[in-house]
């Protein structure tokens, strides 16, 4: 069994990254060919699971990181497509500005930054389960 705690941070999580896929499937919709297996976007009751975006985080314990310990955040586009490195980057920088802006109204009892770590986003700071 899950701490409450936990469970409220995981789903506080998944309610800003639901926010951020809906925001970049309205922005890139059709631009790239989704992967044959892939749903259309709204075809499954969980954004992760259909359209051209899966942004989401996985735990990093910051072993080697001058960051430490925080949330990387993985960004994959259902795509056989090639992007070119600068658009990836572009998009990359894109989710940043976005996190930076809803990083606050969605936890805004901590501080909580996100910078790069190695060639991904991290979020890291007050990871307390105190507070939430």
């Amino acid at each position: 069994m899950k701490h409450p705690k936990t469970v409220e941070w995981f789903d506080r999580l998944k309610v800003m990254f639901d926010e951020i896929d809906h925001y970049l499937e309205d922005k890139y919709s059709g631009r790239w060919q989704l992967r044959r297996n892939r749903p259309e976007r709204g075809q499954t009751a969980n954004p992760e699971a259909d359209g051209l975006f899966n942004v989401g985080v996985f735990f990093d314990p910051g072993f080697g990181s001058q960051l430490g310990r925080g949330y990387l955040v993985e960004i994959v586009l259902a795509t056989e497509e090639q992007l070119p490195p600068e658009e990836r980057n572009a998009i990359r920088d894109e989710v940043r500005g976005l996190l930076q802006d809803l990083l606050p109204r969605h936890f805004p009892e901590r501080k909580l930054d996100v910078d790069l770590d190695g060639r991904m986003l991290k979020i890291h700071g007050d990871l307390s389960l105190g507070q939430v």
